[in-house]
């Protein structure tokens, strides 16, 4: 295989010199009936309000053709190095199944049955909480977990239990209540412990070395606040194998991840196992792997108009180097997801926010864009308006559901909340494809704002689980596309440093000390 800078492409050199496709001249219900590729699990990744033609699809497959995008991930799939940052394996895929039927062996042991035997903890130690065999100290039965950790040890965990509680009660599934606690600020802390009973809860600390600076702050936090229980018999573990809370006597269990899962890449090993499946039961957990494995699978496919993830990836890429648009909405119509855009941010923004290439060599071209977004339709009454008649071009990423998932509704001048939310999600794609013309310019709409849908029946843990897995290979395929290490995040370490530095009492920087006077 060989890695090169996306500029030394000779597809992308082509790609530049295309002319866009108009979306006025070229939406039509044939192009949104055939421009779909499948992600997965039911899920539908439609491009037709993207400003692409076939000519540029065609060239966009001879463009991951030619960069060898498929062989890349079959190669991280079996096991090579490709994090050269820290010269590590990447293994999240194998969190939640095989998809190349390759043995992976890392530390001495077979990947597939370190995760799978993690996955075996986490389902009888769920079971036992559930049903009551494990109570807390006080011999009261467990009604709510809470999860401490911080980045991908909160983002991703939190916006994947907020999507599967009204899949739950829709489904009657048996529920434990979740929480979060994640900002070393101790009001995060105190608002959770307000509002739980120690005696009931069980807390989730995730660490994978086992130091981290705010979670065992706020770990010590809440120890501190729990009088008259054993903390011991209400604290369980995510972490390596090798960090001090492995095999502390402080933690009733402790579950464990590797130096191969990023932590934004986490939410399908125990990290998010752990408290998916407390909350809602192993088998919903189990769903989730089956619909982000389904995924996985689907991004092997060469031919990118059947390959949702790569065709997402390199629309993106055009998107950003030969039209130069910086930015993406994430727009989900569910309520569900009202965290999954913070989750995406961290996601995207932390793998592809790079200037230098995976050998460390400085790139001319510009790289991931600023990711942002909110549920619709409040985003409509928040910032759509810049979407629609600002001067700046943000590509938009939709997301929508035919049902909803408590399966309670009402009608309302002949049609109902859903009829209504999928209604505006409608009309939003299609007046920002076309716009509207008004002699009157404070009415009028340019149109030409292009977007993409991903939807599906309804949202299940195996919709969930193929959403998650999608964005994860998105941003993997446009870090091979951009030539990047999409797997460490050495820009997170600067500010950490610096942070322990103040409080050392600034080891003679006065800049720092100039701030921490202000502050401290």
């Amino acid at each position: 295989m060989e890695y090169k800078n996306l500029d030394k492409a000779l597809a992308f050199q082509d790609l530049t010199k295309l002319q866009r496709a108009s979306l006025k001249n070229n939406l039509t219900p044939r192009r949104i009936r055939e421009y779909s590729a499948t992600a997965g699990a039911g899920v539908t990744y439609n491009y037709a309000a993207m400003p692409v033609n076939s000519e540029i699809v065609a060239k966009l497959q001879e463009l991951c053709d030619e960069m060898e995008l498929v062989e890349k991930y079959v190669a991280l799939l079996s096991g090579e190095m490709m994090n050269p940052g820290e010269k590590r394996l990447v293994l999240h895929q194998l969190t939640r199944g095989n998809c190349t039927g390759s043995t992976v062996i890392a530390d001495g042991e077979d990947k597939s049955e370190f995760y799978a035997g993690q996955l075996e903890k986490i389902r009888d130690f769920s079971d036992k909480v559930r049903s009551g065999k494990i109570k807390g100290s006080t011999g009261k039965r467990i009604d709510t977990v809470c999860q401490i950790g911080i980045g991908g040890s909160d983002l991703g965990p939190r916006a994947l239990y907020l999507a599967l509680k009204g899949w739950a009660a829709g489904d009657k599934v048996k529920q434990l209540r979740a929480e979060f606690i994640s900002n070393v600020d101790p009001d995060d802390a105190a608002s959770v412990l307000r509002t739980i009973d120690p005696e009931r809860t069980l807390f989730v600390l995730v660490s994978k070395s086992g130091t981290t600076l705010e979670t065992l702050t706020n770990q010590l936090l809440v120890t501190g606040a729990l009088e008259g229980i054993d903390p011991s018999k209400h604290f369980v573990a995510v972490t390596s194998k090798t960090s001090p809370l492995a095999k502390s006597d402080d933690m009733l269990e402790s579950f464990f991840i590797d130096d191969y899962i990023g932590g934004r890449y986490s939410s399908t090993s125990a990290v998010g196992g752990v408290i998916l499946s407390l909350a809602f039961g192993y088998s919903t957990f189990e769903r989730l792997l089956s619909g982000a494995h389904e995924a996985d699978n689907n991004a092997l496919n060469g031919d990118i108009t059947k390959n949702a993830a790569m065709m997402d990836a390199a629309i993106g890429v055009y998107l950003r180097n030969v039209l130069g648009y910086g930015q993406t909405a994430i727009l989900p119509y569910s309520q569900a997801l009202c965290r999954f855009p913070a989750h995406l941010q961290q996601l995207d923004m932390e793998s592809n926010g790079k200037h230098v290439n995976r050998f460390g060599e400085k790139v001319s071209y510009s790289t991931g864009p600023v990711i942002f977004g909110e549920s619709g339709t409040n985003g409509q009454h928040s910032f759509y308006q810049l979407l629609h008649q600002g001067t700046d071009v943000i590509p938009m990423q939709f997301i929508g559901f035919r049902n909803n998932q408590y399966g309670f509704d009402t009608e309302v001048e002949g049609s109902t909340s859903q009829a209504k939310l999928n209604a505006n999600l409608a009309a939003q794609i299609v007046a920002f494809a076309l716009g509207k013309d008004d002699e009157n310019p404070n009415k009028e709409f340019d149109g030409e704002r292009c977007s993409s849908l991903l939807y599906a029946d309804r949202l299940t843990p195996e919709v969930l689980g193929a959403l998650l897995a999608h964005f994860e290979n998105k941003v993997m395929f446009q870090g091979f596309l951009w030539n990047l290490n999409s797997f460490d995040q050495e820009g997170v370490q600067l500010g950490k440093v610096l942070a322990k530095k103040v409080l050392k009492g600034c080891e003679g920087d006065e800049i720092l000390k100039s701030y921490a006077d202000i502050l401290i």
